[in-house]
């Protein structure tokens, strides 16, 4: 068996040719290991080695379902989890090669709009739009990103034309213990949230520029070095501490990445032309403002709105009229009459 390109894949454009720029790993052994293991369901029904041929074709690889929860830490569950881990890899990395060779009419124009609806992003938004019953949110930036996510795939297409190639490198990620990046869940979790790949908008930025997953507590990121930075940029923007620590060589098995320390990570960030840099951060602010944690900061607010609905004080006094006479107080302190003085009294 050859060898097969198992790096993230950099297109340059250049009028109609486009050219690759992959870094060639023997996976002949890999496979060789794996062989006998048996595909998992929401795996096996996605054959990402096939090549679409059609649009309904490319869009049903961007349709898959969340991976099982696993909470065993058996050796032999721990396999399990990271043949689906590699299996997702694989996944991730033919479906965007799929994407950019396959014939422009095969493509759809701008498949941010196209994948929108099932986005968890754009799902939360709905919700909390409908919550809102009291207009205190003003949603027209956010109902206006959604028009133009399309954005999203003009950012992206000028960043990969640019992006020199570059052999995958490695790097885990841990934000407050939560998946804030909205990564493709595989085995273990912490806060029981399935989510399937493909299913967020950073899921589908980043899988332009590498392969990723979220396990129990941490994000796992392999790829070019610009998926690195838009993490970075996008949890920075919404003020989430957050690590980020290089893949050890062993932390994910049988598949091929490069683990750096910080100065090596320096160098090659050096390396990278500032335009690209500017653009990854302008992608990543955009998507920071329709994310699910910028959208929970809205509902906390209508929750301190609802809880401090009335006017506080004029209901300690009405009680306390109460409790001297005995009788309800009259109109003067009608529960009714103040509604004109509800205005953010804690």
């Amino acid at each position: 068996m050859g060898k097969s390109p198992v790096t993230v894949v950099v297109k340059r454009v250049t009028s109609e040719k486009v050219d690759w720029a992959t870094t060639d790993y023997d996976t002949s052994a890999i496979k060789a290991k794996n062989a006998h293991h048996t595909s998992y369901e929401a795996l096996e029904n996605q054959p990402s080695h096939v090549i679409p041929q059609t649009k309904a074709e490319l869009m049903a690889l961007f349709a898959t379902k969340p991976l099982p929860i696993n909470n065993k830490i058996q050796p032999a569950e721990l396999d399990k989890v990271n043949l689906q881990r590699i299996e997702l890899f694989e996944q991730q990395y033919n479906r965007t090669k799929h994407l950019y060779t396959v014939p422009m009419s095969v493509r759809p124009t701008y498949l941010a709009s196209a994948l929108k609806p099932q986005f968890i992003e754009f799902k939360r938004y709905q919700e909390v739009r409908h919550l809102d019953q009291r207009s205190l949110i003003d949603f027209a930036g956010i109902d206006m990103l959604w028009r133009q996510i399309h954005i999203v795939d003009d950012l992206i297409t000028d960043i990969v034309s640019h992006m020199p190639a570059q052999r995958p490198v490695g790097w885990q990620m841990t934000s407050a213990g939560k998946n804030h990046l909205k990564l493709p869940t595989v085995g273990r979790l912490k806060d029981k949230e399935q989510i399937a790949d493909q299913a967020s908008l950073t899921s589908y930025v980043l899988g332009h520029f590498g392969v990723m997953s979220y396990t129990f507590d941490r994000a796992f990121f392999i790829g070019h070095v610009l998926g690195y930075l838009f993490c970075c940029y996008y949890l920075s923007h919404l003020s989430i501490a957050y690590g980020a620590t290089p893949l050890s060589a062993t932390s994910v098995k049988n598949y091929p990445y490069a683990t750096l320390d910080t100065a090596k990570l320096v160098r090659l960030l050096q390396t990278l032309d500032v335009r690209v840099k500017k653009r990854i951060y302008q992608l990543a602010i955009l998507c920071a403002r329709v994310s699910v944690y910028k959208l929970d900061k809205h509902v906390e607010k209508m929750l301190i709105k609802e809880v401090n609905e009335f006017n506080k004080k004029q209901q300690i006094a009405h009680l306390d009229k109460l409790i001297e006479t005995g009788l309800m107080p009259n109109a003067e302190f009608d529960l009714d009459d103040d509604d004109e003085d509800n205005t953010d009294k804690k």
